[in-house]
């Protein structure tokens, strides 16, 4: 079924800037419930896109290396407004985290001074919040039937017993077969087309740039011993070959920077930390390793330097995947694979509900009741997530102050 566009004007390289820059200010919780308040601003509000189109869209990104929420993004923005409106969406949800990252780099003694514990830990109780409403609103929708629910369930069970990025893809990959074999959707699609205006030929171009810059650059950077050279040839291969993003990523570039002198340990830990402190990518932490290297570049070059390198993999995956995506989920054999895709991508979710996002916030009753309320204010009150957002922030600085 499609659903009409009634958000012409958001076609707008510029508004679709502006709308992922108050989402790239407010959208704490990490790549899952970054999900979350995309879901609910695209999918909700804005219908540019349906619940199944969104979550086939959330399927190829789950199977692509990189940051999925980011990737996301960059795929909306270009099916909103071409090149320009994939580099306006990147760029408003990127863009605050990474500055701010690169001005503690630069300087800012403490995160905690500018934003108390308590206000962080009300931010990570409303990421339940948002994760338990994506999750709600997405099970109604991808699983209506029992051999739907049955997979989720078996997808989040899987997943919480091999938490890995690879648990995640083999989850993926038996729910396609599954769906292969014993679903059989109608032959009229039931989702609207991403309106993706890359051809074919141009996306085997961006694919096969992909791969000769991560085969290139290592061989380039020991022809050419540079240190630029060397720090982009790092971080691209971190954004090329992390699956699951966000936290996965941190591993591989400790043991790029620390080992090799660019980066202090505790400076690393340092960065880390204040990263869970900001909203948007996690990936943005590059700009932070960027800015804090020891050898030129360093500041804002080096932290500019770094975040293009890490997400340009994200870049050409996407404009190089979304055009064969786009045939290959209207055959009716890939759509049978997507209804097992989709419900696993839902059980994926819900385990993340439970890890990290639940154990790591919810620790006392006062904190329960807060996810309570902020789930009541998104799903019943209809308030703007930013909104609630701020609220919870502001109740989870009272409560640690106060109890």
């Amino acid at each position: 079924m499609n659903i009409p566009d009634t958000t012409t004007g958001d076609r707008s390289p510029w508004v679709i800037f502006l709308i992922f820059l108050r989402l790239g200010l407010t959208s704490f919780g990490g790549p899952i419930a970054h999900l979350g308040y995309f879901r609910d601003e695209f999918v909700t509000r804005r219908r540019w896109l349906t619940e199944l189109s969104y979550a086939d869209l959330v399927a190829l990104c789950q199977f692509l290396p990189g940051p999925a929420s980011s990737q996301v993004g960059i795929a909306l923005g270009l099916s909103r407004s071409g090149y320009a409106g994939a580099l306006a969406a990147w760029s408003g949800f990127t863009l605050p985290s990474a500055i701010a990252l690169i001005l503690f780099a630069l300087g800012i003694s403490s995160y905690g001074d500018v934003m108390p514990s308590g206000v962080l830990h009300g931010l990570k109780v409303v990421a339940v919040a948002v994760v338990a409403q994506a999750v709600w609103g997405m099970a109604r929708n991808l699983c209506p039937d029992a051999p739907r629910i049955t997979i989720m369930s078996a997808a989040t069970c899987f997943v919480l017993l091999v938490p890995s990025a690879w648990g995640q893809i083999g989850v993926i990959v038996m729910a396609a077969i599954f769906g292969l074999l014993f679903f059989k959707p109608q032959n009229e699609a039931v989702h609207d087309t991403l309106p993706i205006a890359i051809r074919r030929r141009v996306g085997v171009f961006w694919l096969m740039l992909f791969f000769a810059l991560l085969m290139g650059l290592p061989l380039l950077s020991v022809i050419f011993p540079n240190q630029t050279l060397s720090m982009v040839d790092a971080f691209y291969r971190a954004g090329s070959l992390v699956f699951g993003g966000g936290h996965v990523v941190l591993p591989l570039l400790q043991a790029e920077v620390v080992p090799s002198g660019w980066v202090s340990n505790d400076a690393f830990l340092a960065g880390y930390g204040a990263a869970q402190a900001v909203p948007g990518p996690l990936f943005t932490f590059s700009a932070f390793l960027g800015a804090s290297m020891d050898e030129a570049p360093s500041g804002w070059l080096g932290g500019l330097i770094c975040l293009l390198a890490i997400f340009t993999p994200s870049f050409l995956l996407i404009m190089g995947a979304l055009p064969f995506w786009e045939r290959l989920r209207g055959n009716t054999q890939m759509r049978a694979a997507l209804c097992g895709v989709n419900a696993a991508v839902v059980g994926l979710l819900l385990a993340a509900l439970y890890k990290p996002v639940w154990i790591s916030a919810v620790n006392a009753p006062q904190d329960f009741g807060l996810a309570l309320i902020a789930l009541v204010a998104l799903m019943f009150w209809k308030l703007p997530p930013w909104l609630v957002v701020v609220g919870s922030g502001v109740v989870g600085g009272f409560l640690a102050t106060f109890l």
